[in-house]
């Protein structure tokens, strides 16, 4: 396809929403830099009519013959001569509006109790293809013309604002768009539907799009996203070069949303805000959301990666600027914490994995976004580039706005990136990053003091035996407490596998890693230092940041077998009078983890450490929400809520089952606990499966949908068949895995869904395949122990019908690996 470059395309769409079939005709101005006879267009799912061309010094249109490379999901259109310079090509085809939430498809709401469709995109990474031909990669960039014939009832919406709109007959009405900045093709929306609009006019138009009904629920996000607008375009010093953005609420959405470039799309829970029904923590996660989509409108839309192998860039910067714009916005939330919990974490535990991937692909593999490689390109990538930010200082803000300038309207590879970062900070960044985005895994920093030198060494951590020939270059901060009391924020550029610091004054503690903003994990081998660090945790004396880092870094060693599990629950003993929510929440998660994993005595002692850490974190904080509490303390109250259910705390059950009464009786409760109630009752009161299951269908919003489906994965065994069930055949599409994958993590449920899953593997196979994955993952790690060679030899015979899912496998088999030998350690 290199030879030939689209300029242009006409896009001429008619769906219609009663038989979910639509027309379409696209044409595309190409131009083609050496002759040829074969224009390679992509194409799937479409009924192709006939294909025309006008080359050379034509002025009409002739037809031109055409075939069909199913495999590869081409349209090969033959020129009848060799042919070099500008032509066009126009195809005629059909197809269907599908009904799974890729290419063109619908998705369902209800008004007045009847069932209704809109019909929506959804393009990347190779989605687009299903609904026009085209050159369906983000390097061949090009303008847009659309026009849409639809029911004169209803509205269209694309990436760019309306320019004409008339009646042509009884029925219908064209509608034609602003003809679009460059872009690539996986960037283009359309929709069509019963839409209705909140809007915030200024130099851009910014709108919230809902189906009927749900625009009472949009000023929230409606407002946050103004504000990260504002905020962006002035730390990239680039007004946004469109006249509108919307944001569009889609009931039916796999992802959680998508950066249609003037047409992002959202699940519903994630642009709407529901009053009494959207806790803080969901609000927050919005905002993130908002944010992250918004960044795109640069990182991917006005700069695309020239390859999918570079899509880091995209989702890199938009996870770390999610974060970024919501801290910057509401400071006092402790974004930062979370973003170590849900990001750095995230990342850490998947590539400590030796099957794992580089945050850039290798050079010929087609990059996907699955449930393998996503902590990878979102997370640890964000991660890595939060500690190039901390490295480079305000030359981070200086080397994007290079980027972004320079590339503009074009695309960009790895290298472009960090030549950017060079030229404005002098500095060699490629060599230092490459090792970051081009390896595999994270290196661990082994240090050792004697007298006044700390040696450092570095080699990969994983949680399997693996020892391979690989280095980094580490940006290493070192806080440092002298034996005169004064403390010191050492920074140091680790080059070797092994190197010595060498300090003058006497050092009587010390913490690699200060504030966690390096992707690495530490061991200390200097047991007096270990002993004063313990001393400044159980003080409050290291920042919450570095109070955690310690703690996750040491249950990393539990899970590989370097330390005994009494050694890290021991340590445990330093958190007693914490108060920070970011180590509390740590912990609460990594025992119930261990209550998953473990048996026998050391289980009883995990459900008792466990319960009497939930039950001091809940008295302190309070089981009540206050309207004035940091949201950090709301989020760490839902989850302790719910584990302390599970390590036995009756007064946490009481709660529970009190706040269900209301619930059940039409009284509100607190958003921010309504969640963990339900799936505590769940797991206790096996009557009240009963209810939820009497109701689901009568919820008109999707926070509460997600408060069920959630409850109905945290039910007794009893009541498992019964509830798989129902979700099989009633919960909608786009959440149905949940409560299938929050069944695996129930103990009371988990050593069931093996058997489940198997006797149910083809329906599970007509899930959108991201969900498919999620399921795969999560009942083979863990219900899958104690039936290790049962597993391995089921899939050593289950045909693979998606590509990407042998990579989903094989991390979950190694998993499955880990998790066996911890049971098997303290079983």
């Amino acid at each position: 396809m290199s030879n030939a470059l689209p300029t242009h395309y006409n896009i001429h769409l008619e769906p219609n929403l009663k038989t979910f079939e639509f027309k379409g005709q696209t044409e595309i101005f190409i131009t083609l830099k050496d002759p040829t006879q074969q224009i390679l267009l992509n194409a799937v799912d479409l009924n192709i009519k006939y294909c025309k061309a006008v080359i050379n010094s034509q002025k009409k249109y002739e037809e031109v013959s055409f075939s069909e490379d199913l495999e590869n999901e081409l349209l090969i259109i033959q020129l009848p001569t060799k042919t070099s310079g500008e032509i066009k090509v126009l195809i005629d085809y059909t197809g269907e509006i599908r009904n799974d939430m890729r290419g063109f498809y619908r998705s369902r709401y209800s008004k007045e109790g009847e069932m209704k469709f809109i019909a929506i995109t959804q393009f990347e990474e190779t989605e687009a293809r299903k609904c026009f031909p085209c050159f369906d990669h983000p390097r061949y960039k090009a303008t847009f013309d659309v026009e849409m014939i639809v029911d004169k009832d209803l509205v269209a919406i694309s990436n760019a604002p309306v320019v004409e709109e008339r009646v042509i007959d009884d029925h219908r009405k064209v509608v034609k768009f602003h003809r679009t900045v460059k872009m690539s093709t996986y960037l283009l929306f359309f929709g069509v539907g019963e839409f209705e609009f909140v809007e915030d006019p200024g130099e851009i138009l910014v709108r919230v799009v809902t189906t009927p009904g749900k625009s009472q629920y949009a000023d929230v996000g409606l407002k946050f996203s103004r504000k990260a607008l504002t905020w962006l375009e002035d730390y990239y010093d680039i007004k946004l070069p469109l006249l509108k953005i919307d944001h569009i609420a889609v009931a039916d959405f796999a992802f959680g949303a998508m950066e249609n470039w003037g047409a992002i799309t959202y699940r519903e829970n994630l642009i709407l805000y529901y009053p009494n029904k959207t806790s803080r923590a969901a609000l927050e996660t919005m905002y993130e959301v908002i944010a992250h989509e918004l960044t795109h409108q640069w990182f991917g839309d006005l700069v695309s990666p020239d390859d999918w192998r570079y899509l880091w860039l995209n989702e890199s910067f938009a996870t770390l600027f999610g974060y970024a714009i919501t801290a910057d916005c509401y400071p006092d939330w402790g974004i930062w914490e979370n973003f170590a919990l849900g990001t750095i974490n995230s990342a850490f535990t998947r590539d400590s994995l030796i099957e794992t991937f580089p945050i850039e692909l290798p050079s010929g593999e087609r990059a996907r976004i699955t449930q393998s490689t996503a902590p990878i390109i979102y997370s640890k990538g964000g991660s890595v580039l939060l500690m190039l930010n901390s490295y480079l200082g305000e030359n981070f803000k200086l080397g994007i706005r290079h980027y972004l300038k320079k590339f503009e309207y074009s695309t960009a590879s790895s290298d472009d990136f960090w030549e950017a970062f060079e030229e404005v900070s002098k500095e060699p960044i490629t060599k230092m990053m490459k090792g970051w985005i081009e390896q595999e895994g994270y290196p661990l920093i082994e240090i050792e003091k004697k007298d006044k030198k700390f040696y450092l060494t570095q080699n990969r951590f994983t949680y399997l035996p693996y020892t391979p020939s690989q280095m980094w270059i580490i940006p290493v901060t070192i806080w440092v407490q002298y034996s005169n009391g004064k403390s010191q924020i050492v920074k140091k550029m680790m080059h070797q596998k092994s190197e010595e610091i060498e300090f003058k004054e006497e050092i009587i503690a010390y913490k690699i890693n200060y504030k966690q903003k390096g992707f690495y994990r530490v061991k200390y081998k200097d047991q007096s230092n270990l002993k004063e660090l313990y001393k400044l945790v159980l003080n409050k004396q290291l920042p919450p940041l570095d109070r955690w880092g310690l703690e996750n870094d040491l249950f990393a060693f539990l899970i590989r077998g370097d330390i005994p599990i009494i050694q890290y629950l021991d340590f445990l003993n330093n958190f007693l009078e914490e108060d920070a929510p970011l180590p509390l929440e740590s912990i609460i998660i990594h025992l119930y983890q261990l209550y998953n994993l473990i048996k026998g005595s050391f289980r009883v002692k995990i459900k008792e450490i466990g319960r009497n850490f939930s039950e001091r974190i809940l008295e302190k904080i309070g089981y009540e929400p206050k309207s004035d509490e940091l949201h950090a303390v709301s989020n760490l109250r839902s989850m302790v809520m719910w584990t302390a259910a599970i390590f036995g705390s009756q007064k946490s059950v009481d709660f529970a089952l009190n706040q269900f009464l209301k619930i059940e009786q039409g009284e509100p409760i607190h958003a921010d606990i309504r969640g963990a109630v339900m799936r505590v009752t769940s797991y206790i009161d096996e009557k009240k499966c009963d209810w939820l299951l009497k109701n689901f269908e009568k919820i008109d919003n999707e926070p509460e949908r997600i408060n069920f489906v959630a409850a109905l994965g945290s039910i007794k065994e009893d009541y498992m068949e019964k509830v798989l069930q129902f979700t099989m055949e009633k919960i909608p599409p786009r959440i149905k895995f949940y409560p299938i994958v929050l069944m695996t993590r129930n103990p009371n449920t988990s050593p069931l869904m093996w058997d489940w899953f198997v006797a149910n593997i083809k329906g599970l196979e007509k899930f959108h395949p991201s969900h498919f994955e999620r399921i795969l993952d999560a009942v083979v790690s863990i219900s899958g122990i104690e039936k290790e060679e049962e597993v391995k030899k089921f899939f050593k015979s289950y045909k693979i019908k998606e590509k990407t899912l042998q990579d989903v496998l094989k991390m979950a088999l190694e998993k499955l690996e880990i998790n066996s030998k911890l049971r098997k350690r303290y079983t």
